[in-house]
């Protein structure tokens, strides 16, 4: 650090050869000399705090114990129950990783490992993938460098001393960070006998690590960029204590039970192939929910106000430069030459929503105009990030583009908001939380524009009395935005809804309307989705529920199970009533035993499974048998259709009440 440097971030009389002042948590002030480190103040304050020390956190920083500290400020010590400790163990327990790799790999080259969610990864050049073996070694080798307790280093050295440390010990992508990193000096961590480039902080030692577990690998790209090599990623689960790992270690059995592409194989819902990447084909029970799924939105746009067009899939690029996809989407797009003219696939609805309203005259008296729209969209995406139905290449939206006079955008999205919260509930997606996006670095038009969407935008949100978080830089490229995350039946997170507040498309496709003053007006545009991608709510569905959908959702309602063959006339009579009621009903007439088909109605996650025997055919009933095993005898074939098709109407998550066995919508 510079004596400037020095100086400003000091008080007053602190400098080298001076003091600092230090205001701990309980409000009073220490004094000590420039340039003691953590470690010391620690052991001043306590040797008990000194011993669970991890670090120190000093003006809003968190440093290693043996930093020497340079600035006057709050200061706190980092111990086990600090909030800045589990970030501290993650990090150090990814430098654990590679520390064990290294000496049970001693050829394999290492990248990079940060702290993530719920642990870290790190990423390796092994030239093989990892096998599970091989994690299991890893882990007990990690555990044994935790019991040797060896110290945690900081070493500060020029760039050209850490290339000739990387170089010599066969870290190519190690040299390659360090070519990118500024001229001056930089830090590494060196831990007996490994050594890593990093800025840290870290614990003082290994023997302060312990609760971690090897999850899994896979491929990642070097970067993230696909022209690299594909490297290795461990990932590791870190928590403060064995009950929240196991915890963990349980959510993520339970998410890989559900997890969509497991499921979707096992229901027949959808499936891929490598001549179409990325881009699902959805089998006749998927396609079911999927054209269910927009059914449900096509009932609701009727109800608050929307109107469904079609639009083409391909345009000329003179579109795209105009609405400013080509500068600044490009890279995310398809394009094609026909007739010696560029054309581009659309990656998204609005820009041809403009040239519609643009097409038509429109006073203040009809706005707003809500247009919706189902049409596919393309979008290039690395094949190193596209997963399952949850990122895809194509897909379709619950999409829609609201032109409004500004001063209604306000009670716009009041309106969506009570539109959001009907279709969530339906789905059970009862926790919301929203965030408002601001302008990103790549975006189209001027900064007072930008200064006029975030105003207007955030004033709507503050009016619903909602709670929110800003993120800076989250914005869409021509408008700021407001996302809605919910959270799934395991507790994971989900971005879904947006409503984006754009004045700069109606700029660029100059778009007006008549106000009441006759002159004409730009209106603003706000995008908005509820589900999002279709696709990837699908998904997302998929592992919500489990794979058991709802009964007006499920893509096969009713199964007719008749006990033999003698009563498989009987089955098809009950079939004929069901599907004459608009049920999605079938009826299983294989030479198999009765537990066999039962077995298969639960496998398949059918809802209900009418059996039929000698009994049911004498008194012209059916015995119930609902998914997850209660069983209700001789039921009123009528009077269960009647509870089905209510269930349906009404959208229930239940169709049934379980604890008392009668049938009614909650």
């Amino acid at each position: 650090m510079s004596s400037v440097e020095s100086a400003n971030r000091t008080e007053a009389g602190a400098g080298e050869g001076g003091k600092i002042r230090l205001t701990l948590p309980d409000g009073t002030v220490k004094e000590v000399p420039f340039g003691t480190t953590g470690r010391a103040v620690a052991a001043s304050i306590g040797p008990r705090l000194a011993k669970d020390a991890l670090g120190v956190k000093l003006a809003g920083q968190v440093l290693d114990l043996s930093r020497p500290l340079t600035e006057s400020g709050l200061f706190e010590v980092v111990t086990p129950k600090h909030a800045d400790a589990l970030e501290l163990y993650r990090h150090s327990t990814a430098h654990l990783c590679a520390n064990a790799v290294k000496r049970l790999f001693p050829g394999v080259k290492i990248g990079i490992g940060p702290a993530i969610e719920n642990g870290f990864y790190y990423d390796f050049d092994p030239g093989r993938p990892f096998t599970p073996e091989d994690l299991e070694k890893i882990g007990a080798e990690m555990k044994k460098i935790v019991a040797e307790d060896n110290v945690v280093v900081r070493k500060e050295m020029s760039k050209a001393e850490a290339v000739k440390i990387f170089e010599a010990q066969g870290d190519p992508l190690k040299v390659e960070i360090v070519a990118g990193i500024p001229e001056g000096s930089l830090s590494c961590y060196e831990q007996k006998d490994f050594i890593d480039l990093c800025r840290g902080p870290h614990v003082p030692s290994t023997g302060k690590l312990g609760v971690f577990k090897l999850t899994h690998s896979a491929g990642a790209y070097w970067k993230g960029d696909e022209r690299n090599p594909m490297l290795q990623r461990i990932y590791g689960a870190v928590f403060l204590t064995q009950k929240e790992l196991d915890e963990h270690l349980a959510r993520l059995e339970a998410a890989k039970a559900r997890d969509h592409r497991k499921l979707g194989k096992e229901l027949g819902l959808f499936l891929f192939h490598p001549w179409a990447p990325a881009s699902p084909f959805f089998l006749p029970k998927g396609a079911t929910v999927y054209n269910l799924l927009i059914a449900f939105m096509r009932d609701l746009y009727v109800k608050y106000g929307y109107q469904e067009i079609i639009t083409p899939q391909i345009f000329d690029e003179e579109l795209f430069r105009t609405s400013g996809h080509t500068g600044a989407y490009r890279e995310n797009m398809y394009f094609m030459t026909i007739d010696e003219r560029e054309f581009g696939v659309k990656p998204m609805n609005c820009p041809g929503h403009c040239l519609l309203f643009k097409s038509g005259h429109y006073s203040h008296r009809d706005l707003p105009v809500r247009y919706a729209d189902f049409a596919r969209l393309h979008r290039y995406e690395k094949s190193g990030v596209t997963q399952g139905l949850t990122r895809v290449r194509t897909f379709s939206q619950d999409d829609a583009h609201i032109f409004a006079a500004p001063e209604s955008i306000g009670r716009e999205v009041l309106d969506f908001l009570l539109f959001l919260d009907e279709v969530y509930s339906t789905f059970e997606f009862r926790d919301v939380d929203i965030s408002l996006g601001l302008r990103p670095e790549k975006r189209v038009g001027p900064d007072e524009v930008w200064d006029r969407a975030e105003t207007v935008l955030e004033a709507a949100i503050k009016a619903t009395g909602r709670p929110y978080v800003v993120s800076p830089g989250d914005g869409a490229f021509y408008g700021p935005k407001i996302d809605f995350r919910v959270n799934d039946a395991l507790g994971r997170p989900w971005q879904l809804g947006t409503i984006q507040c754009d004045f700069n498309l109606p700029e660029l496709f100059d778009l007006h309307y008549v106000a009441e003053d006759g002159v004409k007006h730009r209106p603003v545009i706000l995008h908005r989705a509820i589900l999002g991608s279709l696709e990837r709510f699908f998904g997302i569905l998929i592992e919500h529920t489990g794979g058991d959908f709802p009964f007006w959702l499920a893509p096969e309602q009713v199964r007719v199970v008749p006990v033999s063959e003698k009563f498989n006339e009987y089955g098809e009579k009950i079939l004929r009533r069901l599907i004459g009621a608009g049920l999605r009903a079938t009826i299983d007439v294989r030479n198999e035993k009765l537990g066999a088909k039962i077995r298969n109605g639960e496998l398949e996650k059918v809802p209900a499974l009418l059996i039929v025997g000698k009994n049911e055919q004498e008194a012209g009933t059916v015995s119930l048998r609902v998914r997850g095993g209660d069983e209700y005898k001789d039921k009123d074939i009528e009077r269960l259709i009647e509870r089905m098709k209510e269930a349906v109407a009404q959208r229930s998550l239940r169709w049934y009440q379980r604890a008392t066995g009668s049938f009614s919508t909650l």
